[in-house]
């Protein structure tokens, strides 16, 4: 993790003036610029917001949906232990559920004509968890469920193993199923969780599909 001195910035700050002094000292940055987005104290925010030398200030490459955090729960996790389909849906299920909807994420072997020989996840921990519980949130907004559990595991991934799981319980399964499909679709666009495909022959790290300024848009519907 690379850190600059707040209080030896220009005053008064923004998110983008934070960067221009980052860029400044990791030139390497700069082809990323129209690329990063932009977070304080775990929430994204616009390249104009405002920023207090006592602020965290994370430059966040484009998502792609990827050791616990102090604010995760066992409903919305990032973790580096095997994840466990069966567990985060009887975690979901209750007396009043008529169905659980899970969808689990698994690697594959190929991707763009490429043979893959494994995945390496990485995440911003502490936010990863609070923009699930957003998406949560958006859920129940929308559709009538029960519970809602959101688990991604980060470091290396084999081939077949699961890198994410979403488990919805709800009365009825026409819910379920479109909630469960809303919040992975969600999770892969604004939840910071990188992931890098490693091949015979070279690696890259696979950016996410929204541009910075939807993906912006939509972390704040």
């Amino acid at each position: 993790m690379r850190q600059v001195e707040l209080c030896n910035l220009p005053q008064p700050l923004t998110a983008e003036l934070v960067m221009d002094a980052f860029v400044n000292r990791f030139p390497q940055l700069d082809p990323m610029r129209d690329s990063i987005m932009f977070a304080v104290n775990a929430e994204y925010v616009s390249a104009d917001h405002p920023v207090k030398p006592c602020d965290e200030v994370a430059l966040i490459p484009p998502v792609s949906g990827g050791a616990d955090d102090g604010g995760a729960d066992e409903f919305f996790k990032i973790t580096q232990d095997a994840l466990d389909p069966t567990a985060l849906h009887n975690l979901v299920l209750s007396s009043q559920a008529g169905a659980v909807s899970l969808f689990v994420g698994v690697v594959r072997d190929n991707n763009l004509g490429r043979d893959v020989n494994y995945l390496e996840y990485d995440a911003y921990p502490a936010m990863a968890t609070r923009i699930m519980r957003q998406i949560a949130a958006e859920i129940r907004a929308r559709w009538d469920v029960l519970d809602i559990a959101m688990h991604h595991r980060i470091g290396r991934l084999e081939i077949g193993e699961a890198s994410v799981a979403v488990a919805v319980a709800s009365a009825h399964r026409v819910e379920g199923i479109e909630a469960c499909h809303y919040g992975i679709d969600r999770l892969k666009a604004i939840v910071p969780i990188w992931k890098k495909e490693v091949w015979a022959d070279g690696e890259a790290w696979i950016e996410g599909s929204l541009t910075p300024a939807a993906e912006i848009d939509a972390a704040s519907d």
